[in-house]
């Protein structure tokens, strides 16, 4: 490959932080707050993020407590409102000033800074720039469109999460009027894999705990999470635990400054003092293999219940609620240790370790995200979580039970509100019978074949409500040429990423109201509400005018956009939602479960909280009523030699793929992502140097040779055999066919990679060629 200039020549790399929070987190995100939004924007921001009656922050899912702070936000909240709420606009003559063709050659952060947008633009067939246009222009555009194709499935519909609940139940009911499931959403690449494992074993695709079951926990085992980048807050009720006398262990190819030590800023010890040592054991495992150590782990719980009898399962749990629990004994009696050791690179003592306190705690939560969905064995390994946690009654008591972490601040309500591509028959059943149209039962396309219909011609029309679609998902290259084949593709959106710059023959961006901004229609000032992390369901209400006039809230967009593309058809009254929201919720009320009476129940001072069979009554809506304990075979993933099993990961000034800035200050990378993390013996083993520039290939099946260009090696204390870089910039080495078993989730924890130093020759070539 010839030499090119570094992208990010100012880069610096120093060693990591031994603890996250404390003062600096306060400077880093007043700082950038006060200096773009200035004094007074700032604070009526800052007092109303994550209050009863303020707005939801958009950074993440993690739950509120029900005594807030006067200041209940984090680090990266405030710098995902600072984002939101700059008063800086892209201006009309941007468009003209920049095309498309140079566009495409800026990166998220560059795009991110450009501000808010303020008005519909449309780049034609032949156009490499786009221009300003009309609404009632923009809405006719996609009309003419969706009318022409042959049938409605050659349409798919995109959500993000962090679209509001309203404007979900609308967006899939406006999907399913026009007569599609094609209804992929960013759950499908990240917690696909969780809701998959869950819905199979308990019945229900959500977490098990309230937010007071961490403070009640005797031990938390925290797996593939950096709690301390993607959700600050979660810290605190990790230190509430351990106030509490609770135990924490991590398990995590990198250790994390935030599971180190955690410095509290709502208390003296965290600004001034040592603050918390959060995580009392920590697991360096390898890269896929968490499915080895849980079945290593359940497998010494079964060994001491048969040296003591009666005295460590619990089997009045199991006899009353469980099923498969002979099954699951004969399978991990013929575990392989050795290949249990091969596929975490733990020592037999660690895993002992671990077994023990599991054994000593008698209540559990074992909580995961990205680290454990995107494997190749994502959805085995979340069975073999709530395999562990029945085992000892786990589930369905105060202080826990299974905890997935989602990431976006609503894509859990999304899922609620119909957003799936297969959508249960009691879902679609209700919403026929509160609509009166026949609604579509076929299954849809999820992101992964929503990508693979666009590559192939099956998809021509594509419309986002939100989100980052092409910078999110994997295998850049093909995505890439996938969307740019579409007929259309349509943006709904408040700033400029990636997806806005790769675009169809014809292109529509559809600038929205933010979160943070009061919300007027017909009927007054509206709200919204999202779905956390633990099933609350609470309000959102915007707090400062709207960056400029003529922005349309999503609700209004989508309902204008079905009265557009529908007209009468079906009789919907798509007018009377956009003037006053509560009618959607008087309809949601009528088709999804736990939310009778939405309206009253919302409107209650901190909202309300979803039934949740196994949580609130160790109800199990499976097919048998129970809970299944299951048999997943342990394939080790193998490394061939001289290559390392890669993963992707976020910077700490990012949120999935928008860019704060280009540091990572916990890891020691300032001024630049063009990085990969590899252990120090790793480097020696390859014959290479910290600070040497290398081209990382992926190696996969097909024979496609993925490159990431001039990364710069970092010595890290990664565990051995692994190595790490940023998300997105590294989705290029992830194939569209490397999915998780199960839930199709792109795989991007386990890219099997190869180093090839800068202006050398090729030094191997790919496996499978």
């Amino acid at each position: 490959m010839t030499e090119s200039p570094e992208p990010y020549p100012d880069l610096s790399v120093h060693g990591p932080e031994h603890w996250a929070v404390g003062a600096p987190a306060i400077l880093h995100s007043l700082g950038p707050g006060l200096a773009r939004l200035g004094p007074a924007r700032a604070a009526r921001l800052g007092l109303a993020i994550n209050q009863k009656d303020g707005f939801d922050c958009m950074s993440c899912a993690w739950p509120d407590p029900e005594r807030r702070h006067t200041i209940e936000f984090c680090e990266n909240g405030f710098k995902a409102v600072t984002w939101e709420a700059t008063p800086l606009t892209v201006p009309r003559g941007f468009w003209a000033r920049h095309s498309l063709s140079e566009l495409a050659d800026r990166d998220e952060y560059w795009l991110g800074q450009q501000g808010r947008l303020t008005e519909p633009v449309y780049k034609g067939a032949d156009a490499d720039h786009y221009e300003p246009v009309s609404w009632d222009r923009a809405f006719a555009i996609i009309a003419e469109h969706l009318s022409e194709l042959d049938g409605p499935d050659r349409a798919a519909f995109y959500t993000s999460g962090r679209t509001a609940n309203e404007t979900a139940f609308l967006w899939g009911l406006f999907a399913r009027a026009f007569g599609t499931n094609n209804l992929p959403d960013c759950s499908n690449m990240c917690h696909e894999s969780s809701g998959t494992a869950l819905v199979e074993t308990i019945g229900i695709g959500k977490a098990t705990v309230a937010y007071d079951d961490f403070e009640k926990a005797d031990l938390i085992i925290v797996m593939g999470q950096n709690p301390g980048t993607n959700h600050p807050r979660m810290l605190s009720a990790l230190e509430d635990c351990k106030r509490r006398g609770g135990r924490i262990v991590a398990v995590n190819p990198l250790p994390e400054a935030g599971l180190e030590r955690y410095k509290n800023p709502q208390r003296a010890r965290g600004l001034l003092g040592r603050g918390t040592p959060i995580a009392d054991r920590l697991l360096q495992i390898r890269s896929g293999g968490d499915l080895a150590l849980l079945q290593a782990v359940a497998k010494r719980v079964l060994a001491a219940e048969d040296a003591a009898p009666g005295t460590v399962l619990d089997h009045d749990f199991l006899a009353a609620h469980t099923e498969g629990l002979a099954e699951l004994r004969a399978h991990l009696a013929e575990l392989d240790e050795a290949a249990v050791l091969e596929a975490t690179g733990l020592d037999p003592e660690q895993i002992d370790a671990l077994a023990a306190e599991y054994l000593a705690a008698e209540r559990v939560i074992v909580t995961w995200a990205m680290g454990i969905t995107q494997q190749r064995d994502g959805v085995a390994t979340i069975r073999e979580i709530v395999n562990l946690l029945l085992l000892r009654g786990n589930i369905g008591r105060p202080g826990a039970g299974a905890a997935p972490i989602r990431g976006h601040s609503n894509v859990q309500g999304d899922r609620t509100m119909g957003i799936w591509e297969k959508m249960p028959e009691p879902f679609l059943a209700a919403l026929e019978a509160e609509f009166a149209f026949p609604v579509p039962r076929a299954h849809g396309l999820d992101a992964v074949n929503t990508l693979r219909g666009l590559r192939d011609g099956r998809v021509e029309v594509f419309l986002a409500m939100g989100g980052n679609f092409v910078g999110a998902i994997s295998d850049t290259a093909a995505a890439e040429a996938a969307m740019r084949g579409a007929r259309l593709t349509v943006q709904v959106s408040t700033k400029l990423n990636r997806s806005h710059v790769v675009t169809g023959h014809e292109a529509l961006i559809l600038p929205v109201l933010g979160r943070t901004e009061v919300d007027v229609q017909a009927s007054g000032a509206q709200f919204v509400s999202v779905e956390d992390t633990v099933c609350a369901v609470h309000a959102s209400h915007g707090a400062i005018p709207p960056v400029a006039e003529g922005l349309l809230s999503e609700v209004a967009v989508v309902c204008r956009m079905a009265r557009a593309v529908l007209g009468d058809r079906h009789g919907i009254d798509w007018a009377g939602f956009e003037a006053d929201y509560d009618r959607i919720r008087d309809r949601i009320a009528r088709v999804v479960p736990g939310f009778e009476d939405f309206n009253a129940a919302v409107r209650r001072k901190g909202g309300f909280v979803l039934p949740n069979g196994p949580r609130d009554a160790r109800r199990f809506a499976t097919a048998s009523g129970r809970a299944r304990l299951t048999v997943n075979p342990l394939e080790v993933l193998e490394r061939p030699p001289g290559r390392l099993i890669l993963q992707t990961l976020r910077a700490h000034d990012q949120f999935n793929t928008t860019i704060y800035s280009l540091n990572d200050r916990y890891r020691g990378i300032r001024r630049g992502r063009d990085v990969v993390l590899v252990n120090p013996e790793d480097l020696a083993e390859l014959g290479l140097e910290d600070g040497q520039r290398v081209d990382v290939h992926s190696e996969a099946p097909d024979g496609v040779d993925r490159v990431l260009p001039r990364q710069r090696l970092v010595a890290y204390p990664i565990a051995r055999g692994c190595a790490a870089a940023y998300y997105p910039e590294a989705n290029v080495l992830v194939p569209l066919d490397s999915v998780a078993e199960g839930s199709n989730t792109p795989v991007s924890k386990a890219v099997i990679v190869r180093f090839e130093p800068v202006g050398a020759p090729a030094v191997g070539a790919p496996a499978g060629r």
